[in-house]
């Protein structure tokens, strides 16, 4: 089983030498490259002031803040939550900086990688797009995914953007498997390929039915507009 847990947080300010803390914590859990459902999120009291620019990013106010458990308080939950797993994130050392600070305040917590491999979406996307803008809205819109409610930074929605577009990114033939497979008997190597018979009858071919078709269309055009004219089945089928 490969579980990976794709986490976003959102936090006071940009430099942890400033001790700025984090506030938002969103993870969702993808197990064998299918997402279960399971996710994380919390809001959390830094017990510091938001700075402003920060807030005009995310809109999360001290106001709203205040009342939100202190990070000590859900430190346990969230380590369960990540430990053993493989963490997908974009721009992965400003996270794990700023979850190590907060580890760091406490007694008897260690830093992420000794619970969790990290994976870097920014990186994979620098080295699949070089040259190009690869933030999280330029890699949606690259990859056809809906980030039409990303008004605001939300840690949660944007864990939730990046696990499709990490599965997108990464997507294609899980298992290719090329040239002579099969078992040798008597010095002979026997083709595990079961042929079928000639007189075998005809597979059943079931065709979509209007509403399918109209959906099938409606995402399409979605996709059409948000890759901005690249989608390569309506490309297809104009040729």
């Amino acid at each position: 089983m490969v579980r990976q847990v794709v986490l976003d947080t959102e936090t006071t300010g940009l430099e942890t030498s400033q001790d700025h803390r984090i506030i938002e914590i969103g993870c969702v859990e993808v197990v064998n490259r299918r997402l279960t459902g399971r996710h994380y999120h919390q809001y959390i009291n830094p017990e510091r002031e938001v700075d402003q620019g920060a807030m005009e990013v995310h809109g999360i106010t001290n106001e709203y803040l205040a009342d939100k458990p202190v990070f000590a308080s859900v430190a346990d939950e969230f380590l369960e939550f990540i430990k053993g797993a493989d963490l997908v994130i974009h721009n992965a050392p400003f996270d794990v900086g700023f979850i190590d600070h907060e580890f760091g305040k406490l007694d008897d917590y260690t830093p992420v990688a000794n619970h969790c491999g990290v994976i870097d979406t920014l990186v994979m996307a620098r080295q699949r797009h070089p040259g190009q803008k690869n933030n999280l809205d330029a890699l949606c819109k690259r990859y056809g995914v809906d980030n039409s409610q990303r008004d605001l930074h939300g840690a949660l929605l944007d864990a939730e953007i990046l696990a499709d577009v990490y599965l997108l990114m990464t997507g294609g033939q899980v298992d290719l498997i090329l040239g002579s497979h099969g078992s040798q008997r008597d010095g002979q190597v026997q083709s595990d390929i079961r042929r079928l018979s000639p007189d075998r009858a005809p597979l059943k071919v079931l065709q979509a039915n209007q509403e399918e078709l109209d959906l099938h269309n409606e995402k399409l055009a979605q996709i059409e507009k948000a890759s901005g004219g690249g989608c390569v089945w309506l490309a297809s089928e104009n040729q």
